[in-house]
């Protein structure tokens, strides 16, 4: 819910659900949700997908993962490239493309926060912490 008062809209305290704040106090930070009650952490939910609860509280994550699954799209875009889901070390897993070569992604990379949000498609960018040396394994 939100109250209009001169030219900004504030956002009413004590909703039901705790959504994710608009502003994050960093360009590059991702923020998360956990459950008050059972410590679940999740992406952009509303309800706590383990209890269904409605109290969570927002954090920030920071920032590292590993790349659990990957794969090359070549629809709707000039480009191959790459969409991945991301297990982040705070335990939530997220959808998001990592910067390089889409065929040069694998399972287990650990990848580090670029920037919170693509310009264009709106997913988090991250990039590879360690180069990948798979040429002669």
């Amino acid at each position: 819910m939100y109250h209009f008062s001169g030219s900004v809209a504030h956002q009413a305290s004590g909703s039901a659900a705790a959504v994710l704040e608009p502003a994050a106090p960093e360009q590059n930070a991702m923020v998360f949700q956990r459950c008050n009650w059972c410590g679940t952490a999740m992406y952009h939910r509303l309800l706590c997908p383990v209890c269904q609860g409605s109290d969570l509280r927002t954090e920030r994550s920071e920032g590292t993962g590993t790349v659990r699954h990957s794969t090359v799209v070549h629809r709707n875009t000039p480009a191959a490239r790459n969409v991945s889901m991301i297990e982040m070390a705070e335990g939530f897993v997220v959808r998001g493309r990592v910067m390089g070569p889409p065929i040069g992604i694998h399972s287990g990379d650990r990848v580090r926060l670029s920037t919170a949000k693509d310009p264009v498609r709106g997913e988090p960018v991250f990039q590879l912490l360690d180069e990948p040396y798979r040429a002669w394994t």
